[in-house]
Formats: structure tokens, sequence, C-alpha cells
């Protein structure tokens, strides 16, 4: 009974969360246009019942704007995590099972890109590729992918040990065929939990650079562009304009953190109780 209650209410937060931020994404989508309108009469005015996150030095509607941030951020996460997945499976599989060659090359692969400093890596791809989206989700997608990537390795040098493997490759089939057949349905749910917790990762790191003047371009209501020009207000006693954008960002990514886990544990009900 008490493994029932326990997986009932992690089901219930799992979908709570998951309610949360799909109308975080869907609401600042919609609100894009509102996020972009200049209004000098209502500017840095505190938040109130009209404009719940104030409004800036422009007369813009923080609500709209960080909602808009948070919704691009979401979908920019989502593409780069899902490339950066695709990539972590396809090298971990090859690695770990087209022999020794490949596996010291994809391994070597790894060990380069980790030990370039994470940051630094990003940024110099997202500026040689000429910032933006296109620049920000290729370098979110090419530094994110190697600790998945080590993650499916191993498990696939695992599987290589089992029964079926060994049968299924004294039947004839060849190791790509054998690792895309056989053992790709036991990854799924390795790859599945991977690919959310890479989310948190590529959020943060998206609104990092922006901030950093790397990422979207200014005249996007990105949080990292929100962030910045907010910190310049903040000893003007405007503290709203960083203070809700910050906390919103807080919030999304440690709810992606959380599902990820939450998906993890339903999924091994051996962790159910950890």
């Amino acid at each position: 009974m008490k493994q029932w209650n326990s997986r009932k209410t992690m089901y219930c937060f799992f979908i709570l969360s998951i309610i949360f931020l799909v109308a975080v994404t869907i609401i600042g989508y919609f609100s894009y246009d509102k996020a972009m309108v200049v209004d000098f009469s209502r500017k840095n005015l505190p938040p109130s019942f009209s404009y719940p996150f104030g409004t800036d030095w422009m007369g813009r509607d923080m609500f709209a704007r960080t909602m808009t941030g948070i919704s691009m951020s979401i979908m920019l996460g989502f593409l780069a995590a899902a490339v950066s997945a695709v990539i972590a499976f396809s090298l971990g599989i090859i690695g770990a099972s087209m022999g020794k060659a490949a596996d010291g090359f994809v391994s070597g692969v790894i060990d380069l890109v980790m030990g370039i400093p994470h940051i630094l890596l990003l940024v110099l791809i997202s500026f040689a590729l000429g910032k933006g989206f296109k620049g920000v989700v290729t370098g979110i997608a090419m530094t994110h992918w190697t600790s998945l990537a080590r993650l499916i390795r191993g498990e696939v040098l695992q599987l290589k040990e089992s029964q079926y493997i060994k049968i299924a490759e004294k039947l004839g089939h060849g190791k790509l065929k054998t690792a895309v057949k056989h053992m790709t349905p036991h990854l799924l749910p390795q790859i599945l939990v991977g690919f959310v917790l890479l989310f948190p990762h590529a959020i943060l790191h998206e609104a990092g650079i922006t901030f950093l003047g790397f990422g979207l371009p200014p005249e996007q209501p990105a949080v990292g562009i929100i962030l910045s020009e907010g910190m310049k207000y903040l000893t003007m006693g405007s503290w709203w304009l960083a203070l809700f954008p910050g906390l919103l960002l807080t919030i999304v990514v440690v709810l992606f953190h959380l599902v990820g886990d939450t998906l993890g544990r339903l999924i091994d009900p051996g962790r159910i109780h950890q």
C-alpha cells in the first residue's frame, strides 16, 4: 500500500509539473506581440494588479516579456536537448557495439569535449555560427551529449553480455542490426530520462550565454537579455525587472530537473522509495 501511495504521489506531481510547464510555454508563445509593445506612459511601474511583474523603462509589460522569454527558452531547450540526445545515442551505441576502434574513437571524442571548459566551448560554437537561435541550439547540442553518451555506452556494454544478444549474433545478425533491433528497446528509458534531464542544462546555458551577449539577439525578449538589461536598473530601485524573470527561470529549471528525476523513479520501481 505504501508503494502504491508513493507512486500515486509521484504521478500527480509529474502530471502537475508537465501541465505547468506546458501552460507557461503556451502563454509565452501567445504573449510575444504583447511583450514587444512599447508605451512610455507606463514606464517603470512597480508590480500591480494590471501588471503583475511591473513594467520596464520602455513601458513594456514584464509579465508578457518574462513568459515569452521562458517559452523561448523551453522551446530552444527542447530542440537542443533532442539533438543532443540523438548524438549521444548514436555515438554511445556505435562506440560500444562496433568494435574496439570505434569505441576508442568515440571515447576520445567524449574526453576531448569534456576536457574543454563547458561554457567556453559553448560560446565559441555559438559565436562561430553567428550567434542567434541557430548558433545557440547548435552550441548547446554539441556540448551536452557527452554524459548521456557515456551512460548509453555503459548500458550497451552490459547488454552485450546478455544471453539473447549472444544468440542474435550467432544467428548471423550484424552488430548494427543487433544494436538497433535488440538493444534500443532496453535503452529507451535511459534515453528518455537523459533527454528530460538535459532540459535544465540547456535552458540555463541559453540564458547564461545570452546574458553574456553571445546568444539570442538583443531585440528578442529572451530571459538572458531581460536579466542583463534589468541588472542595470537595480540601483534605481526597479528590483522587479530582475527578480521575477530570475525567479520564474529558477522554478522552471528546478521543475524540469524534478520531472526528469521523477520519470527515472517511475520507470525504475526499485528507486521509488529513494
